[in-house]
């Protein structure tokens, strides 16, 4: 684990973050970790911890989580903001990143484009493979998400225009 120098982090950047909008509740966390434990991108990926991004957030460590690849890993599902005790919404805090990172030129404002049509994308993928195993949801069966997933894809006609 690496040491932190507080002396050479930005200890404005809660107070900038909580005036971006979205970023309103920033300081009200107390770390409990809430919105970790019911992350579902946590759950997938043990490098994403939301904790540990409002952690950094409030030691000052602007430069490091305005140029991670953290603050897009986030889903905005918003099961972080049904838990949290504190009313953080931590889903409008990763949005107020997101733009804070393109307006300091941490990213090209295309980005964010990008991640909102993947987003949309995986959505969409996500219900087609639904649909096509509803009509097994009566009967004993065992489905493989992979093999679903490939016949969705291969039978997907792209996005729609």
């Amino acid at each position: 684990m690496e040491a932190i120098e507080l002396s050479e982090q930005d200890h404005r950047f809660k107070y900038q973050l909580s005036e971006e909008p979205g970023g309103e509740n920033i300081k009200a966390c107390f770390a409990c970790g809430v919105c970790t434990g019911g992350c579902p991108i946590s759950d997938i990926d043990e490098t994403y911890n939301p904790r540990k991004i409002i952690r950094m957030i409030l030691l000052g460590m602007k430069k490091e989580v305005l140029s991670s690849d953290l603050i897009w890993m986030c889903a905005l599902c918003y099961n972080c903001s049904f838990h949290c005790p504190q009313n953080v919404k931590f889903e409008n805090v990763m949005e107020a990143l997101r733009h804070m990172a393109v307006k300091e030129g941490y990213v090209h404002p295309s980005f964010m484009e990008t991640i909102s049509q993947i987003d949309h994308y995986t959505q969409e993928m996500r219900l087609k493979m639904i649909h096509s195993v509803l009509d097994k949801k009566t009967k004993a069966h065992t489905i493989k998400p992979e093999a679903v997933m490939n016949e969705v894809i291969k039978n997907h006609k792209g996005p729609k225009k």
